[in-house]
């Protein structure tokens, strides 16, 4: 019976052709084999929420007395309103854990849905996206909770005086979320200009020509993006960026050159003729050649085969 659904299974096309029912089966199984990924470490996140919720709230500056007078009364009173927010706030915790850990895996799933499709330089692109996608945006994520707690001081400091901040850990968990995801995707920038370049958008030079918009571009993001209004945390999400722009710019350039020494003609528009080499080149002596053999005299045609060919006429 095995041999039979072997035999009757039908070989993959070499250039990743499907039927829109193999795309679709091929699309659920990629989905399936993400969710479940990310239900199992939100089951272990689960487990150990105690601990997650610890982690978390650790950069908080909650009011105790024997914090209160150390931070001029500028802490908070963490507290739920309501019967069900602190099974809701395990919850949130928990499936935020799972989508943020299992970020190689459903970028994997991504990448192997769509690399059937891809010609063998495109297929080596996406790796090459694979590999660094996932370490920097946890390099942003990293870099997110290291900010944590300066962002938390700046938002308690506006607090007036003589008064203490009741705070859900829902809305505080909003902020850090927010946070982590946006320093995590901003990472991703970089790459996504050399992809780009690399299959050919854009090249280096004219990235390097938008230099001063990039710039201007990625401050005013920043200055957005971040949930405190201080300098410090957008110069903390903004400079990384800007490094890693010029990183991208590089990387384009380098790529850039390494095209033109293959193909000269590389960076002609479609309406530029290439350039033409008009030089004249010496030409060589004489060379001498054996005459051939004198061709033989014809024979002459009988006097019959004239009076047949006089009669066909």
């Amino acid at each position: 019976m095995s041999k039979l659904t072997k035999a009757s299974k039908a070989p993959k096309d070499p250039e990743g052709r499907m039927a829109l029912a193999d795309h679709l089966r091929e699309l659920r199984n990629r989905v399936v084999k993400s969710v479940l990924a990310i239900v199992v470490i939100t089951i272990v996140a689960l487990i150990f929420h105690k601990q997650i919720e610890t982690l978390l709230l650790k950069p908080l500056p909650q009011c105790t007395p024997d914090n209160i007078a150390a931070t001029k009364g500028k802490c908070a009173q963490v507290s739920t309103i309501g019967l069900t927010a602190g099974f809701n706030w395990m919850l949130k915790v928990a499936l935020t854990v799972g989508v943020v850990v299992t970020v190689p895996i459903w970028l994997y799933q991504l990448w192997a849905f769509v690399a059937p499709g891809l010609h063998k330089h495109e297929r080596k692109y996406t790796v090459i996206f694979m590999a660094c996608g996932a370490p920097l945006f946890l390099a942003g994520v990293t870099l997110a909770i290291m900010l944590l707690p300066l962002t938390v001081e700046v938002l308690i400091s506006f607090t007036p005086n003589d008064t203490t901040p009741i705070l859900p850990p829902a809305d505080y968990f909003d902020i850090a979320t927010r946070l982590v995801l946006v320093f995590g995707l901003a990472f991703e920038f970089p790459l996504l200009l050399v992809m780009l370049n690399m299959v050919g958008m854009v090249s280096g030079k004219r990235l390097l020509g938008w230099w001063r918009g990039m710039v201007m571009g990625i401050t005013v993001f920043a200055a957005f993006a971040t949930p405190s209004a201080d300098p410090l945390s957008m110069l903390a999400l903004a400079a990384p960026i800007w490094g890693l722009y010029f990183v991208a710019v590089g990387v384009a350039i380098l790529n850039d050159r390494r095209r033109a020494r293959r193909n000269p003609d590389l960076a002609l528009d479609d309406e530029e003729a290439s350039q033409v080499d008009l030089a004249v080149a010496p030409v060589a002596g004489a060379e001498a050649i054996e005459a051939s053999a004198a061709p033989t005299a014809a024979r002459q045609v009988p006097a019959a085969r004239h009076e047949q060919m006089d009669d066909i006429t």
